[in-house]
C-alpha cells in the first residue's frame, strides 16, 4: 500500500485534492488507520486518478465524474457522455467566438468613435406609390424573410422602381420583442400593378420625420436609435409612430457592412 504523500506524487494530485475526492466518494483510500488517521492507498488505484484527472481535463465536473466512473466499464454509456461533452464545449465555442467578434466590433468601435457624429434633421417624405408586405416574422433578424417575399412575388410583374426608389422596414409594435416582430416592408415603384398574395400595392402619405443617415454595419443601430429620440425630445418635437429604416445601400447592393447606409426615421410633430 502507498501512503497518501506517495501517492500523491505517483498520481500528481495533491494531497488535499486526494482528500476532497475521499470526502465526496470519488476515490476512497483502501485503508484508513483508526489510531493515526492515515490514508493509504493501492498501486491499482493509479489509473482511477489517472481517469480523474483526464476527465476533469475535459471539462467535467466532480460530480459527473462520480457518475461516469460507475458505468466506465459500459462502452456505450460512457461514450454518451464524451459525446454529449463535446456538444456542450461546441455551443461554448460557438458562443465564445460570437462574443469574441463583438468584442472585435466594440474595440474597433471605440477607435473610431471620436470621429463618430449622428446628424440629425426634420424633412418630409412625400406621399409615395409602394409596394407593401405587411407580415409577424419570427425575429428581427429574419427580416430577409419579408424582402424574400416581396421580390418573388413582385418578378413576373417587371415592376419599374421609383426615381428616387425607397427601401423602408418599419416595426409596428411598441416595444422591443423576442418573438413574432410585426413590421411593414415597402418598396417605392412607378406604375400600378394588380395585388399579389402577400404584396399589396398602396399610396403611402406623405410623412414628417426625424431623419439620420448612418453609414456602416447594423450593430451600430440601437445607438443610433437612442441619439435620434434623445434629438427628438431635446428640440421640443415628439414621435407619432413607429420608426422605420430606409435602406439605400444594403446586402442587396454589397456584402460589406462598412458600405451600408442606412436612413433612420422617426414620425414626428
Amino acid at each position: 500500500m502507498l501512503k497518501i504523500g506517495e501517492f500523491s506524487k505517483l498520481s500528481r494530485v495533491s494531497i488535499r485534492m486526494l482528500r476532497h475526492y475521499d470526502d465526496i466518494g470519488l476515490l476512497k483510500p483502501v485503508y484508513i488507520d483508526n489510531f493515526t488517521g492515515y490514508r493509504y492507498y493501492s498501486p491499482e488505484q493509479l489509473p482511477v486518478v489517472g481517469r480523474i484527472t483526464a476527465l476533469r481535463d475535459m471539462g467535467f465536473t466532480l460530480a459527473s465524474i462520480v457518475k461516469i466512473l460507475e458505468i466506465y466499464e459500459d462502452r456505450e454509456r460512457f461514450d454518451m457522455y464524451l459525446a454529449n461533452r463535446q456538444l456542450e464545449l461546441k455551443e461554448i465555442m460557438e458562443m465564445t467566438e460570437h462574443q469574441m467578434r463583438l468584442l472585435d466590433t466594440a474595440r474597433e468601435r471605440l477607435r473610431k468613435e471620436q470621429n463618430m457624429s449622428y446628424d440629425v434633421s426634420i424633412k418630409t417624405i412625400p406621399e409615395r406609390y409602394a409596394a407593401t408586405v405587411h407580415m409577424t416574422i419570427p425575429r428581427y433578424e429574419d427580416e430577409g424573410m419579408v424582402w424574400q417575399i416581396l421580390n418573388e412575388e413582385t418578378g413576373p410583374l417587371n415592376i419599374i422602381p421609383a426615381e428616387p426608389c425607397l427601401v423602408a422596414a418599419e416595426y409596428l409594435d411598441d416595444e422591443y420583442k423576442e418573438m413574432n416582430v410585426e413590421l411593414i416592408a415597402w418598396k417605392t415603384v412607378k406604375g400600378e400593378y394588380p395585388d399579389t398574395e402577400h404584396v399589396k400595392f398602396k399610396t403611402l402619405p406623405a410623412i414628417k420625420v426625424a431623419s439620420c443617415m448612418v453609414k456602416g454595419g447594423y450593430e451600430q443601430m440601437p445607438e443610433v436609435y437612442g441619439a435620434v429620440i434623445s434629438w427628438v425630445n431635446d428640440n421640443g418635437y415628439e414621435c407619432t409612430g413607429p420608426m422605420f429604416n430606409i435602406y439605400h445601400v444594403s446586402p442587396h447592393e454589397t456584402q460589406n457592412p462598412d458600405e451600408f447606409i442606412t436612413e433612420v426615421c422617426y414620425a414626428v410633430k
